[in-house]
């Protein structure tokens, strides 16, 4: 069997298993009855704009570009009752955690609107850095069971806008593993339920550095797919529309000004097409 089909075959196989599970450690505290109480961080708007992020000030010309793409990108989902959007990119240097942390700041600006962003990027999470949070635990730690969900959540404001964020963490060894795991199936299944109000928007590893994104692969509803001149090349983008045909993808966005990639994994990246 090849990997791609492994890493599918364990996604489905612990989706299936999660659903015999009797007890959810990810629940939060709510659900007993008790009021959640996440840790709070003001942004600092000099902060985002010194990492491009930008979407949080509706005066900025620069962030109405996110505007237009967070309209086109809610009608796709509203359509098809869609919660789950996830952004990825072929490749590194795409600028894929700054337009999903662009884009949930658009989203959250919106009134009757309510964003959960998640850094699921376990090989460079880079969310927590792009807003300027300091984050002891990430998602990792909630998947071993080493850190509380509720804990582990930051509301972060900035003006009268507020946006929850489960930040990410590096995951030395095996993040494809830890997609396809159970416990990443109960996650899942618990933010569904107990945030059914929000969008949820996952930041993804590229889909062509390994299999993470593929592991993960059946609980996408939507997919935003952003790539970059002079980054991605044809074969890349043809590449990813062959792995990710399984969930549909939403737009794909084309940014001009892509970021050095050398070493951005830790390793050089080498993909060939068939």
């Amino acid at each position: 069997m090849d990997p791609i089909r492994q890493a599918l075959e364990r996604a489905r196989s612990a989706r299936l298993s999660s659903k015999d599970a009797s007890l959810d450690p990810f629940t939060p505290e709510a659900s007993a009855g008790a009021e959640i109480v996440y840790r709070e961080v003001k942004l600092s708007a000099a902060h985002l704009e010194a990492k491009r992020i930008v979407a949080h000030d509706p005066m900025l010309e620069s962030g109405r570009y996110y505007d237009m793409l967070r309209t086109q990108v809610l009608q796709a989902m509203d359509d098809q009752g869609w919660q789950i959007l996830a952004i990825t990119s072929p490749t590194a240097g795409c600028g894929k955690t700054v337009t999903a942390c662009n884009l949930a700041m658009s989203i959250a600006r919106l009134p009757e609107r309510s964003v959960l962003l998640i850094d699921m990027d376990m090989m460079k999470p880079k969310v927590a850095d792009y807003l300027g949070i300091e984050a002891k635990n990430g998602i990792l730690s909630v998947l071993q069971v080493r850190a509380g969900l509720s804990s582990t959540m930051v509301r972060t404001s900035i003006q009268d806008n507020e946006l929850l964020v489960l930040p990410g963490e590096v995951c030395r060894s095996g993040s494809a593993e830890w997609m396809a795991s159970q416990a990443m199936t109960s996650l899942i299944e618990t933010l569904k339920r107990d945030f059914r109000s929000y969008v949820i928007i996952l930041d993804l590893p590229p889909v062509l550095i390994g299999d993470d994104v593929l592991a993960i692969l059946p609980w996408l509803e939507s997919i935003l797919l952003v790539t970059a001149v002079g980054t991605s090349t044809l074969p890349d983008i043809k590449e990813c529309y062959k792995h990710l045909k399984s969930a549909p993808i939403v737009r794909v966005l084309v940014n001009k000004v892509s970021e050095r990639t050398e070493s951005y994994y830790g390793y050089g990246y080498h993909y060939g097409s068939s």
